[in-house]
């Protein structure tokens, strides 16, 4: 599989941006404030964010990091109430004016690409809205999790195993072996546990026991630096 450029990787996030705007047409008010896999925020404010992070660059981002004392979470619920609406209809329609933005804080395309498609399933998975990404956009991200901790420590929870899509091209690592979609192993690496019911094999008990560790060392009041 060819590498893709950072062209193709923003096509992707454009893509993906414009399917969960998409999917989030119609939700009721209920849905709007259900919550979701992203610790405390709920379905709204997680959209929130994924239109502030659509709309900084370089220099707001560290600007904002700065004037935030370099809290994360203070950071990230500034700009979130900076890019919520009044109502879910114009907070949905902010995030749709962003959705073929290609502005981010770095270079780490496939990072941004990673945020897009993380927090589509925290709220997908707790309304049960069937759609997911593409396997071309899914792939990418999850060979990046699987080599690094950016944002969330997927390498750390993928360490030592040898994870395998059944539908995709996927594969990384060495040792036990866990297979299953690739939406669920990139969700795992992301450190949402309820994507552990999707995989399969010897090397799920470790991954089990990392993501109940991660959880139990991180305190709710924390969530919001989720990525």
């Amino acid at each position: 599989m060819a590498e893709p450029s950072d062209g193709d990787l923003w096509a992707l996030a454009h893509a993906e941006r414009a399917a969960l705007a998409e999917d989030l047409t119609g939700l009721s008010p209920e849905q709007w404030h259900h919550g979701t896999l992203c610790g405390r925020w709920d379905v709204e404010k997680v959209v929130a964010h994924l239109t502030a992070a659509a709309s900084l660059n370089q220099s707001q981002w560290l600007r904002s990091m700065l004037g935030s004392r370099f809290r994360p979470d203070v950071h990230n619920q500034r700009r979130l109430q900076e890019h919520r609406g009044n109502t879910p209809a114009q907070t949905l329609d902010l995030f749709r004016a962003v959705i073929n933005s290609s502005i981010a804080p770095s270079s780490h395309t496939r990072a941004y690409l990673g945020e897009v498609l993380v927090h589509a399933q925290d709220i997908r998975h707790p309304l049960g809205l069937p759609n997911a990404p593409s396997i071309d956009a899914l792939t990418p991200v999850a060979e990046f999790y699987a080599r690094r901790n950016f944002t969330v420590a997927s390498r750390t929870h993928a360490a030592g195993l040898q994870l395998r899509a059944d539908d995709g091209p996927f594969t990384a690592g060495t040792g036990p072996l866990v297979t299953g979609p690739t939406v669920a192993l990139m969700m795992t690496m992301a450190g949402r546990a309820p994507y552990l019911e999707y995989l399969q094999g010897p090397g799920m008990p470790t991954l089990r026991a990392r993501l109940e560790s991660t959880a139990a060392e991180q305190p709710r009041e924390q969530d919001d630096n989720a990525s």
